[in-house]
C-alpha cells in the first residue's frame, strides 16, 4: 500500500511562497501519474496540478496556472509544488496521490493559509 507524507504548509502573507513535498514510503510509484489537490473549508477537494513519471506532462488548475509548478524526483520519491504569488483563495489543506486518486492513499495533507 502507498503512502503519502505531505509538507511544507505554512502561514504566509499574500504574494508570498511556499514549496510543498509530498514523500512516499511502501512500494514504489514508479510510473505513476502523481497530483496534488486541495481542500477548502466548506468545499469539494479539488485537482491543482498532475505531472507524469518522466516528468515531461504537467498539467494545472486554470486557477493555479502560471503561479505554481509541480516536479518530481524519482531518485527521491518525492513530488514537490512550488506555489508562487499566493492569494488568499489558495488557502486549504494540500494533498498529494496518484492520478487518478488512490482511494487508500491519501494521507494527512498540509495546510496552506495566506493572509490577505
Amino acid at each position: 500500500q502507498v503512502q503519502l507524507v505531505e509538507s511544507g504548509g505554512g502561514l504566509v502573507q499574500a504574494g508570498g511562497s511556499l514549496r510543498l513535498s509530498c514523500a512516499t514510503s511502501g512500494p514504489t510509484f514508479s510510473g505513476y501519474f502523481m497530483a496534488w489537490f486541495r481542500q477548502a473549508p466548506g468545499k469539494e477537494r479539488e485537482f491543482v496540478a498532475h505531472i507524469s513519471w518522466s516528468g515531461g506532462t504537467k498539467f494545472y488548475a486554470d486557477s493555479v496556472k502560471g503561479r505554481f509548478t509541480i516536479s518530481r524526483d524519482n531518485a527521491k520519491d518525492t513530488v514537490y509544488l512550488q506555489m508562487n504569488s499566493l492569494k488568499p483563495e489558495d488557502t486549504a489543506v494540500y494533498y498529494c496521490n496518484t492520478n487518478p486518486p488512490k482511494i487508500d492513499a491519501w494521507g494527512q495533507g498540509t495546510q496552506v493559509t495566506v493572509s490577505s
